[in-house]
């Protein structure tokens, strides 16, 4: 077969399942408890962003855990790439 043929759509889809995809585009404003344990989403695919309900099976991706160390309301980012995990850095803005 060539390029296009069932092993081509089979690497596609595997190079497609190990990238994050964006939730949305801007934060997800969520209170956080102090001292609680999170599970952010880190690949998109979640129906429960932008925590993680294990939608990332599969991929390589694995979510981002973290305790808040603070009640209140954050920014949690949901375009995915952040470089201050779990928190929106205003990549999103750019990609």
């Amino acid at each position: 077969m060539g390029l296009r043929g069932p092993r081509h759509q089979e690497t596609m889809e595997k190079r497609m399942s190990d990238q994050a995809i964006p939730a949305q585009i801007g934060p997800y404003q969520v209170e956080l408890e102090e001292g609680k344990r999170y599970f952010w989403c880190r690949c998109g695919r979640s129906q429960n962003q932008p925590f993680c309900d294990g939608s990332h099976k599969g991929t390589g991706i694995e979510p981002h855990a973290f305790v808040a160390d603070s009640s209140g309301t954050a920014n949690l980012c949901g375009c995915k790439q952040t470089d201050d995990a779990p928190f929106c850095d205003g990549t999103h803005n750019i990609v």
